[in-house]
């Protein structure tokens, strides 16, 4: 019997841990752990403090943004998000990003480049995506879900603005305590992506245009 249910554990976590290391960065320490799903892709978890076993962890589930981390493009929120969760979780002393990597909502980062374009000659975000033949967001937080099983968090203070992303990780088996927002100030480069955002995609952005 314990054996059958340690079984089922092991099939539900569909992600396989492989190096760590602890690294500095302007936010302090850090534990990084990278994983790797069925398909062979890697995610990260950026962990501080003992959290196997806690609760109210504060965690932000944050899909790659190469444009906005990398090239530091100011046409999203994306970079400013990362960089506040990190500031929070130094600051409490306790808490995990779970980085995926699933670019531009999912589409990859060609695909997110020529999305760009058409934004340029005045489609929104959701128009661009379906332009080009995808849904307007193709994000997945089963991963994400897996990892902090994996991490053994009991249950998380979520930092984030999307709904959808709260529903998917419960239903995925993940306590969600509570939300924590995490909104960043428009730019008047951002302004639209963002309000696209709050207003098609129905993130929880308080904004006043």
């Amino acid at each position: 019997m314990i054996a059958s249910k340690l079984t089922a554990f092991k099939e539900r976590i569909r992600v396989t841990p492989y190096a760590s290391a602890l690294v500095p960065t302007d936010f302090g320490e850090f534990d990084v752990e990278v994983y790797t799903d069925r398909d062979g892709d890697e995610h990260l978890a950026i962990t501080k403090g003992r959290i196997r076993g806690a609760a109210d962890v504060l965690v932000r589930v944050h899909s790659e943004c190469f444009t906005g981390e990398v090239l530091r493009s100011r046409k999203c929120d994306c970079r400013e998000q990362l960089e506040k969760a990190m500031r929070l979780i130094a600051d409490a002393g306790l808490g995990a990003v779970i980085y995926l990597r699933q670019e531009g909502r999912g589409i990859g980062l060609g695909n997110k480049i020529k999305a760009y374009a058409l934004q340029r000659q005045g489609a929104d975000t959701v128009e661009a995506n379906e332009r080009l033949g995808f849904a307007a967001d193709l994000r997945k937080y089963d991963t994400a879900a897996d990892i902090l099983k994996d991490l053994g968090v009991k249950s998380v203070a979520l930092m984030t603005n999307n709904p959808h992303k709260i529903s998917s990780l419960k239903a995925a088996g993940i306590v969600v305590a509570r939300r924590v927002p995490l909104e960043v100030a428009p730019t008047p480069e951002s302004i639209d992506y963002l309000r696209t955002k709050r207003d098609r995609l129905g993130h929880l952005l308080t904004f006043k245009d």
